[in-house]
């Protein structure tokens, strides 16, 4: 009798152990950090048994699928394991970025991969109601015309989003009001539309760095800083330890007020010659001394850029640039210490077109030259802050992926 007792409670505390790692083992497989079902065994520090009850748990759920038959990688030795992979036509989360030049919403899944996308206007309302209202509804066209479930909602906006309110603090490219509370509207659109799960609302770069580090070019890095320059402005963010630090109230990082040209244009915080104003698309077609057309600011400076570079003005131009933005990079290398940068927007197209000239000056302007060995990197992922806003409503299912969809 003690011994059936004994059976039973093991049995229990492995059901109780399995289920505590179903939210790990689908960030694993989530980020592609568990390929096969033994990666997993290993990551988690479970038994082969409890890996694969995890797995077909998961798997039940409609997260991942798992391969019915072993399979071994060419050359590699030992038992070969079942492969591992998001669900092919599983949930998905709705996503949605705000910008200077419009607005974009799509349906991302595990893994960080876009399902559908649906591009919006190109000019944006000074009412974010209407705004958020209409980028809700393509969404929710998106979830009937596919037929998937929705875990939840994200929104990206170009503004500092103050916690716990949720209110965009400076929407300075939208001409939306100070403070406009964009979650709650968010929140309440979705609602309006029948969308299910919970609503989120975050920083545009924050949302971008968080995707980069799951599925981009920040995979494996420890302290991740990324600074990226989109339609208007400049933004940073930090990732430490694996998540965001977004400061005591969600404000962490605005990078885009470092002064790195004192004598340079006004900017919208009241001081001069910050990276927001020296660095963005319309501080590159200033300097080219070409006027913005109708293509949007953001394309028409990578245009620039990859069509014309060997024309004098733009590489002078490009050099000024570069210039800035490295002399505002060793400044947050000085104060941060990351082990990695990744670039975006239109700063990935500076790096591209003149690597070493960058590095030179991040290494030249830090404290010992140590910057010189941190590694620069572009951005990889299209649409990286679309994914990063289905990160956060992807969120609570990675937490609890029973409690969420059971």
């Amino acid at each position: 009798m003690n011994g059936k007792a004994a059976t039973g409670g093991e049995a229990r505390t492995r059901l109780e152990r399995g289920r505590t790692a179903l939210g790990p083992a689908l960030e694993l497989v989530h980020t592609g950090r568990a390929p096969t079902r033994a990666v997993l065994t290993a990551e988690l520090g479970v038994t082969r048994a409890t890996a694969g009850a995890v797995a077909a748990e998961l798997e039940a759920l409609g997260l991942i699928s798992v391969d019915a038959k072993p399979s071994a990688a060419a050359g590699s030795q030992g038992r070969p394991s079942h492969r591992l992979s998001v669900a092919g036509t599983g949930p998905v989360a709705l996503a949605a970025q705000v910008h200077a030049d419009g607005f974009r919403a799509a349906l991302v899944g595990l893994g960080g991969e876009i399902v559908a996308t649906a591009p919006g206007c190109e000019t944006i309302d000074a009412d974010p109601a209407q705004v958020l209202g209409a980028v809700v509804d393509e969404g929710a066209r998106l979830l009937r015309e596919t037929g998937r479930r929705c875990v939840g909602a994200g929104l990206a906006v170009p503004s500092a989003v103050a916690e716990p309110e949720g209110t965009a603090l400076n929407p300075l490219h939208l001409a939306w009001p100070a403070g406009a509370p964009v979650r709650e509207i968010f929140a309440d659109r979705v609602r309006a539309a029948g969308v299910t799960g919970p609503a989120f609302t975050g920083n545009d770069v924050n949302l971008a760095a968080l995707a980069e580090h799951r599925h981009g070019a920040g995979r494996g890095a420890r302290d991740l800083l990324c600074v990226a320059t989109g339609h208007r402005g400049v933004g940073g963010a930090l990732v430490l330890d694996g998540r965001l630090h977004t400061g005591s109230s969600g404000l962490a990082l605005e990078v885009g007020h470092l002064t790195v040209h004192p004598e340079g244009r006004p900017c919208h915080c009241g001081s001069r010659g910050c990276l927001d104003v020296e660095t963005d698309p319309l501080a590159f077609l200033t300097e080219v001394g070409v006027r913005p057309g109708p293509e949007g600011l953001l394309n028409q400076a990578r245009t620039l850029l990859a069509e014309r570079y060997a024309d004098p003005a733009v590489r002078v131009a490009a050099e000024v640039l570069i210039d800035r933005l490295g002399l505002g990079l060793a400044g947050l290398v000085n104060i941060l210490n990351p082990d990695r940068i990744i670039l975006g927007g239109l700063h990935r197209a500076l790096l591209d077109a003149d690597p070493e000239r960058l590095r030179a000056v991040v290494a030249d302007r830090s404290l010992w030259g140590r910057s010189g060995g941190v590694p620069i990197l572009a951005c990889t992922l299209d649409h990286n802050s679309l994914v990063g806003a289905a990160e956060l409503a992807w969120q609570p299912v990675l937490d609890d992926p029973l409690g969420a969809l059971g």
